[in-house]
C-alpha cells in the first residue's frame, strides 16, 4: 500500500532528523575525536594521549556504535518511503548500509582492546614497548577499515540518489549531487589505498567541501521542506 501525502511527508521530516543526528556522530568521530586525541604519532605519543583522555577516547566507541544503531534505522525509513519508487534499488539500498555494521563493531572491538592494551590490563607478560607496538597494531587496523569503508560510504549512495531522482518526491538535482558525492567516496578510498600520498590532495581540493554537502543538503530538504506526491501521481489518486 502506498503512502498518502500527509504520511510521505511525515515519513521523510522524520528521516531527516535521523538524518541530522547520523550527521553530528560522524563529525564528532572525524573532526572532534581527532582533533582532541591525537593517534597518529608514535606509540609512546599515542599511549600517553590515549590514556590521558581516556573518557573521551570511551565516547568515540560508544558515538560510532549509537552512529550504526541511527544508520539502520534511517536506511529502513528509506526502505519505507521509496519501496513502492522502486523496490530493487531500496533493497540494494538496505544491503550497502547493512553490510558495513559488523565491520563497524569489529573496528571498535580493536579501539577497546588496543586501550585495554595500552592500560597494561591484557597482555601483562609483554614488555611495555611490545604493548605499546601491539595496541598501535589495532588502532591502524581501524584506521585501515575506515578506508576501505570509505567506498561503501559512497556505494549507498548511488541507489539512494537513483530512488530521488524517480521518486520525483524531491528536486532531482539533490539525486544527482548524490551521485557525485558517491563517486568522490569511492575515489577518496581508491585514492587513499592505491595512492596514499595523494590523499590530502583530494581532500583539499576546491571541489571536496561542495561535493561533501550534497548529503547535508539532502538532509536539510527532509527537514525543513519535507516530500510531496509528484503532481501526476496526485491526479492519478484523486482519479
Amino acid at each position: 500500500m502506498e503512502m498518502n501525502a500527509s504520511s510521505l511527508n511525515k515519513t521523510a521530516r522524520f528521516a531527516g532528523l535521523l538524518y541530522l543526528i547520523w550527521i553530528i556522530t560522524g563529525l564528532y568521530a572525524m573532526f572532534y575525536i581527532p582533533s582532541k586525541i591525537n593517534t597518529s604519532g608514535d606509540a609512546v605519543t599515542t599511549a600517553h594521549n590515549v590514556l590521558s583522555n581516556e573518557f573521551l577516547f570511551r565516547t568515540s566507541v560508544i558515538n560510532d556504535v549509537i552512529s550504526c544503531i541511527i544508520w539502520v534505522f534511517l536506511v529502513l525509513v528509506f526502505y519505507r518511503m521509496f519501496k513502492h519508487v522502486d523496490v530493487r534499488q531500496a533493497k540494494l539500498l538496505v544491503a550497502l548500509v547493512l553490510v558495513q555494521i559488523p565491520t563497524v563493531f569489529f573496528m571498535e572491538a580493536f579501539n577497546i582492546t588496543s586501550l585495554m592494551i595500552f592500560k597494561g590490563e591484557i597482555l601483562k607478560t609483554f614488555e611495555l614497548n611490545q604493548r605499546q607496538d601491539l595496541a598501535m597494531l589495532f588502532l591502524r587496523i581501524n584506521d585501515y577499515g575506515v578506508l576501505t569503508l570509505e567506498a561503501f560510504w559512497g556505494l549507498w549512495l548511488f541507489p539512494l540518489a537513483i530512488l530521488i531522482y524517480k521518486s520525483r518526491f524531491f528536486p532531482r538535482f539533490l539525486g544527482i549531487w548524490l551521485i557525485i558525492t558517491g563517486f568522490f567516496y569511492l575515489g577518496l578510498s581508491f585514492t587513499s589505498i592505491m595512492l596514499p600520498q595523494y590523499k590530502d590532495m583530494v581532500l583539499n581540493s576546491v571541489f571536496a567541501l561542495p561535493v561533501e554537502l550534497g548529503e547535508v543538503a539532502f538532509m536539510l530538504w527532509l527537514l525543513i521542506k519535507g516530500a510531496k506526491l509528484p503532481a501526476v501521481n496526485s491526479a492519478v489518486t484523486q482519479t
